[in-house]
């Protein structure tokens, strides 16, 4: 009994639970009207590749939007003069931002378009024929056309109640049969059966929602238009041209050549030995500042300009013994001056000679001179002065400090002449050379010098550092790129190209087509501080992508 009132409950639930389908708040039972002017779908797009430039059309309702790139850097050309023959006539583009757009009311028709477009940028001019084929857009889906639109199609007009208790009625009767075909060992069929009406309802709500879009309407129009990177099943991207101009692709055209084979040694700036020095004190002594003050930090000074004073300290017995020189020094100027006076009276008289005044006057200056040495030795400190031009990059002065001899108190460096010292494992003789910091600025390098000396286990390398060194100090870490006498061959690409993957794997995309990018895996060798050398995996006459690489990593 319990199986055929089942059998007989789910068969009357399933056929009145179908009109339920058309939800709140929308219309199942018919479709909306059609349009009086159908327009031609988003996303129709067409793409030629000439000898300079790319061509990429993208029918946007009754207008055609044109993207113009140059062909070898994928740069947008702005300033183009380009005329479309369209199956109404020649319409010329007007430029609109990076992009060229012109009418195309044939295009509110479905179909086939044949294009010719003739680019003209400055004194290239080509004629590029694409074709552009459009579709109907697709009726819209009537939710809930089940059992309900099966019944209206043959049901005679009746009242609503009506129709639907007799569907009831008879669902019930169709149920009851059933129920008395199974039997009563039909206890888990009816199990099944009342499970029915619950499937039948969650249907129809799907196919009640399938129709319409309750989400943002803007992602549903991107996808459509096709407006949108994506990653293909092949790994291959589409990368349409509007994201292209946001992600700022750059390509570079590759060619074989060959090259010099480079190496990275580990360097630091260090400053020009000419152009550089340090101010140590001779003796030990109290430093004190000069008029001015002392230097500060950055300051600039030039060659023979008094940084600070060293007054020598004098212990007491020295003190004694310069006082007891000072006496004897003394005594011996006051003989000396005496015998002077003497000789002055007989010189005259033709009792002492000329010469014995003369020297007389001579002794009597140099006891003189060594007075007046002693004395100065005991007040005048020594003067530090900047040995060469430059600015003071190390200062450690205190006004009272007692510094040792030979310790350094100033640093002088000239920032404009800056050198690198690498250190290499092996003797080099490099033909180029470049360095990076680690901030990526590139630095350009002119060899000075090899060293001979074990430095351990390493031989110091001597480059100066040629144009701008704004922004670098000594002391700073660097990466030396040497470029030696072997020559290797390959594709040079810039550093940008080459995104690694968490393995490890280098790899670089490759621009096969106006919008697609195709994943290479490479080898590369360094070649400079801006640059790498493809070995393998890349070859001449293919587009790399050099600027974007990175985001075009990101697309999924």
């Amino acid at each position: 009994m319990f199986a055929r009132s089942a059998a007989a409950l789910a068969v009357a639930l399933s056929f009145g639970i179908a009109p339920a389908g058309a939800h709140e708040g929308h219309d199942h039972r018919a479709a909306p009207p059609a349009a009086s002017v159908a327009a031609a779908p988003a996303g129709a797009r067409a793409e030629v590749v000439g000898t300079a430039f790319e061509l990429v059309a993208v029918a946007e309702g009754a207008s055609l939007t044109l993207y113009l790139d140059a062909f070898a850097t994928n740069e947008p050309l702005a300033g183009a003069d380009i005329t479309v023959e369209t199956p109404t006539g020649p319409v010329r583009a007007m430029e609109d931002g990076d992009r060229y757009r012109l009418d195309a009311p044939f295009l509110a028709e479905p179909g086939r378009f044949d294009l010719i477009a003739t680019v003209a940028v400055g004194s290239d001019l080509e004629i590029l024929p694409l074709t552009l084929v459009t579709t109907a857009a697709a009726p819209a889906r009537a939710g809930g056309a089940t059992a309900s639109v099966w019944l209206a199609s043959w049901a005679p007009p009746l009242p609503g109640w009506a129709l639907w208790s007799g569907i009831l009625l008879a669902g019930v009767g169709a149920g009851l049969l059933i129920g008395i075909a199974i039997g009563r060992r039909g206890r888990r069929t009816a199990a099944l059966l009342l499970a029915l009406p619950l499937v039948v309802a969650w249907s129809e709500r799907a196919d009640a929602h399938s129709g319409h879009d309750h989400g943002d309407g803007k992602t549903a129009e991107m996808t459509a238009a096709g407006e949108r990177a994506q990653r293909l099943a092949d790994g291959s991207l589409h990368v349409p041209k509007a994201v292209q101009r946001i992600f700022g692709v750059r390509t570079v055209l590759t060619a074989q050549d060959t090259f010099h084979r480079s190496m990275e040694l580990p360097g630091r700036v260090i400053p020009d030995p000419n152009a550089s020095g340090v101010v140590q004190p001779s003796v030990g002594g109290r430093l004190s500042a000069p008029p001015g003050g002392f230097p500060r930090l950055g300051a600039a000074v030039a060659k023979g300009d008094v940084l600070a004073y060293v007054a020598p300290p004098i212990q007491q017995i020295d003190v004694s013994d310069m006082r007891q020189r000072q006496g004897e020094l003394d005594q011996q100027i006051s003989i000396v001056d005496a015998r002077l006076a003497r000789y002055a009276r007989l010189v005259s008289s033709g009792a002492v000679a000329r010469q014995a005044l003369e020297e007389t006057q001579l002794e009597l200056q140099g006891l003189k001179d060594r007075r007046t040495a002693l004395d100065f030795s005991r007040r005048q400190p020594e003067a530090l002065v900047a040995p060469v031009d430059g600015i003071v990059a190390d200062a450690t002065p205190v006004a009272g400090q007692m510094a040792q001899p030979n310790a350094v108190i100033f640093h002088i460096v000239d920032p404009s002449r800056l050198w690198v010292e690498a250190l290499s494992f092996a003797a080099t003789n490099p033909v180029s050379a470049s360095a990076t910091t680690a901030a990526g600025r590139s630095l350009t390098l002119a060899f000075r010098g090899s060293g001979f000396a074990d430095r351990s286990q390493s031989i110091p390398v001597h480059f100066a550092i040629e144009g701008d060194t704004n922004g670098l100090r000594a002391g700073q870490f660097v990466t030396v790129q040497v470029a030696t006498d072997e020559r290797r061959d390959g594709v040079v690409v810039p550093r940008s190209a080459v995104v690694r993957t968490a393995n490890g794997q280098d790899f670089v995309f490759e621009h096969t087509a106006p919008e697609r990018f195709v994943p290479r895996a490479v080898r590369v060798e360094p070649l400079d501080g801006a640059r790498v050398l493809i070995v393998s995996g890349a070859g001449a006459g293919q587009r790399i992508v050099t600027q974007g690489a990175d985001l075009l990593d990101h697309v999924r």
